[in-house]
C-alpha cells in the first residue's frame, strides 16, 4: 500500500508521460548520450569544448591565436549557461588562462553538458583543476638582424604580458636611438617556452629599463 502511494502513475506500464515528465526525460537521455557521441575537436576550430575536471565535464574557452595545438593549447574555464550562473561564474574566471593538453579534450562543448559541470551541482571547482597556469613571455628582438635579445617571463595572465609589451614598446620608441644606434627594437608577446627557462628574466624583480640598456648593449658587440 505505501509503495503505491509513492509511485507516480505517469510512470506505470502502459501510462503515457506527461509533456512535462517527457521534456526531462528527453533532456537526461541526451546528456547520457553526449559523451559517448564526441564530436571531434580539431585545431583552429576557435569552438568552446568539452574537458573533464574530476567527475565533471567542464566548459573551456580556447585563448585567440592558441588554438592551433597539437599537443598543448591555452584555454580558460568559462561558466556554463546554468541556474547557478550569478554565484558561480567568478569562480571559474578567476582561474585564469591554463595549459590544457589536447588530448584531453573530450568533445566540442554541447548544451548537453551543462548537467554535468561543477555548477549545476552547486560545487566549486576544485583547487587543483588538472591543468596547470598558461604562463606567456615577451621578446626583445633587436632588427635588422631579428635576434632575440632579451626575454621576459613567465607570466600567468595574458594581460600582464600585453601590458608589459605595450609599457616597452613606448620605452623603446624613445630610447632606442640612444641606447642602441643603428638598431630598431620591437617586444612582442609569446609563448613561454619551458625548454629554455634560462634565457628569460624575471620581469617582476627587476629594472626593465636597465636590462633592457644591458640587453641591447651587449647585442651590439
Amino acid at each position: 500500500m505505501t509503495h503505491r502511494l509513492f509511485r507516480r502513475s505517469a510512470t506505470m506500464p502502459g501510462i503515457r508521460l506527461s509533456s512535462e515528465d517527457q521534456v526531462v526525460v528527453d533532456a537526461f537521455r541526451v546528456m547520457l548520450a553526449a559523451p559517448r557521441t564526441p564530436e571531434r575537436w580539431t585545431p583552429g576550430s576557435a569552438q568552446d569544448v568539452a574537458v573533464r575536471v574530476g567527475a565533471h565535464i567542464e566548459r573551456a574557452r580556447i585563448r585567440p591565436g592558441d588554438d592551433l595545438g597539437p599537443d598543448v593549447i591555452a584555454v580558460a574555464l568559462v561558466h556554463p549557461d546554468t541556474p547557478h550562473a550569478a554565484a558561480y561564474a567568478h569562480r571559474y574566471t578567476r582561474r585564469g588562462w591554463l595549459r590544457c593538453e589536447t588530448a584531453a579534450i573530450l568533445d566540442l562543448w554541447r548544451p548537453a553538458y551543462n548537467a554535468l559541470t561543477h555548477a549545476a551541482a552547486g560545487l566549486d571547482l576544485p583547487v587543483d583543476v588538472g591543468m596547470p597556469a598558461a604562463h606567456y613571455g615577451v621578446d626583445i628582438q633587436a632588427h635588422p638582424s631579428g635576434v632575440t635579445v632579451l626575454r621576459l617571463g613567465p607570466y600567468n595572465q595574458t594581460w600582464h604580458t600585453s601590458r608589459d609589451t605595450d609599457r616597452l614598446t613606448a620605452e623603446l620608441e624613445g630610447q632606442t636611438a640612444v641606447i642602441a644606434p643603428g638598431f630598431t627594437v620591437t617586444a612582442t608577446s609569446a609563448a613561454f617556452d619551458f625548454g629554455d627557462r634560462e634565457s628569460y628574466r624575471d620581469p617582476y624583480r627587476t629594472d626593465l629599463k636597465l636590462l633592457l640598456a644591458s640587453a641591447l648593449a651587449e647585442a651590439r658587440m
